[in-house]
């Protein structure tokens, strides 16, 4: 499998559905709503697996353009190759450069700065979501992912919605 490969898993993983918290708040900027079929989003992520799972998860709901990077590192250089980018999924802990410096690096270009990201992480707590806002980032989802709120989530953050769910 290749970093810049289109996925179009068809299967739905079963999780269980622990508790949500969200809020309503737009990112900066101007905010249109994608619907997932229009959709194009690029997955940061270095774990294979979990790429995988999330490609499967978004090819579910409809999402048809699906990219992947393993790192951190040059993720702006490589979104900036794509027609375009409506919603970034970056784990935070990647080699080379965590999710926090490749958010930095993508608030700071032009093209990019007001793209949806959403942080994805295993270390799930109520101190790393809080340093997730702070960081800049349009919302927090723990891992493991929930495949039965997962369509939700991303629907509303596709739509501008931040959504902040860790349990």
């Amino acid at each position: 499998m290749t970093e810049a490969q289109n996925n179009s898993p068809t299967s739905q993983p079963d999780t269980g559905a622990p508790e949500t918290t969200s809020t309503t708040t737009p990112p900066t900027g101007v905010v249109k709503q994608v619907e997932p079929g229009e959709a194009h989003v690029l997955v940061v992520e270095d774990n294979v697996p979990n790429f995988v799972l999330i490609a499967r998860m978004l090819a579910f709901m409809g999402v048809q353009r699906c990219e992947w990077k393993t790192s951190g590192w040059q993720v702006v250089q490589f979104a900036d190759t794509l027609p375009r980018v409506d919603l970034i999924l970056m784990d935070i802990r990647l080699p080379y450069e965590d999710g926090y410096q490749a958010l930095q690096k993508v608030r700071a270009h032009p093209r990019l700065r007001d793209t949806i990201v959403c942080a994805v992480t295993a270390e799930a707590s109520e101190d790393q979501l809080r340093k997730a806002k702070k960081a800049g980032f349009n919302g927090f989802l723990g891992k493991p992912l929930d495949a039965d709120r997962f369509p939700s989530q991303i629907r509303r953050l596709l739509a501008g919605e931040e959504v902040w769910e860790w349990k």
